[in-house]
This record gives structure tokens, sequence and C-alpha cells, in this order.
């Protein structure tokens, strides 16, 4: 059974950075798309961004240029670098590893506050 565990969630002033990661454990990582979510208090949750299994990445416009998803398949680890952060991303960050109807896993989310 595949799982996913995101972390490096916490509290960053405005403009700061923080870097989420999400290690997948009992799954082919490098065959999965790997996509980092964003869910705030009352919102629909979000897609952040994505890097599909050829390395393909999209994202969300309210993100572009600031951050960056990346993929170490040694580590079976996905990456969100966060830069310049502004208070509207605060939010839970969830990660889903995604393949096919049943290969399709979510992890917990960690919390990034932005806040001075």
């Amino acid at each position: 059974q595949g799982q996913v565990v995101e972390s490096g969630g916490g509290l960053v002033q405005p403009g700061g950075s923080l870097r989420l990661s999400c290690t997948a454990s009992g799954i082919l990582f490098s065959v999965y798309s790997m996509t980092w979510y964003r869910q705030a208090p009352g919102k629909q949750r979000e897609l952040v961004a994505i890097m599909e299994a050829g390395g393909t990445t999209r994202y969300a416009d309210s993100v572009k240029g600031r951050f960056t998803i990346s993929r170490d398949i040694a580590k079976n680890t996905a990456y969100l670098q966060m830069n310049n952060l502004k208070s509207e991303d605060t939010a839970v960050y969830l990660c889903n590893a995604f393949l096919a109807r049943n290969f399709d896993y979510w992890g917990q989310g960690t919390q990034v506050t932005v806040s001075s």
C-alpha cells in the first residue's frame, strides 16, 4: 500500500522561504505524477504545482515565479520550494501521488503560515 508524508511546514514572515517535502513509500515513485495542493480555511482546495512522471511541470498562476516543484527519484521525494511567501499563501499544503484511479495517494498535509 502506497503512502506519502509531507513535512517542512511552519511559520514564516512575508517575503520568506520554506521548502516542503513529500516522501513516498510503497510505490514506484518514478512513474507517478506528484502534485502539491493547498487548502485555506473556508476555501476550496487549490492545485499549486504538478510534476508529471516525465518531468513536465505546471503551476497555478498565483505562484508562478515564486514556487518550484522538483523531485529526487533516488529519495522517493518531491519538493516544493516556496520563495517570497505572502500572507495569502497561508494554507494546509497536501501532497498527492497519482498514477491511475486506484493508485492515488494523499498525505495528511503540512501547515504553512505566513505572518509577521
